[in-house]
């Protein structure tokens, strides 16, 4: 099963040709680095989607907290992102 999990976009790098954007993306504590092409809009400390290193979607944090929660209960949060 494939999941798109929120993190907390925490540094962005690469500003210039917005193919070739990245950042880091804090989920829970583990941090990943994921391609921001797909969401231009994403500024440091939003929460964004990533589905299989890309950012699809910007979300609030509340909508954030309330999926770790539910991926935490199912206990698939380590697994999504091992």
């Amino acid at each position: 099963m494939c999941l798109a999990v929120p993190g907390k976009l925490i540094e962005i790098d690469g500003t210039g040709d917005i193919d070739f954007r990245r950042g880091k993306v804090d989920f829970c504590g583990i941090r990943k680095e994921v391609n921001l092409a797909y969401t231009p809009e994403a500024r440091l400390g939003d929460y964004v989607l990533v589905h299989v290193g890309f950012a699809i979607s910007v979300v609030d944090e509340e909508e954030a907290q309330r999926t770790f929660k539910y991926l935490q209960e199912m206990g698939d949060l380590a697994e999504e992102l091992a």
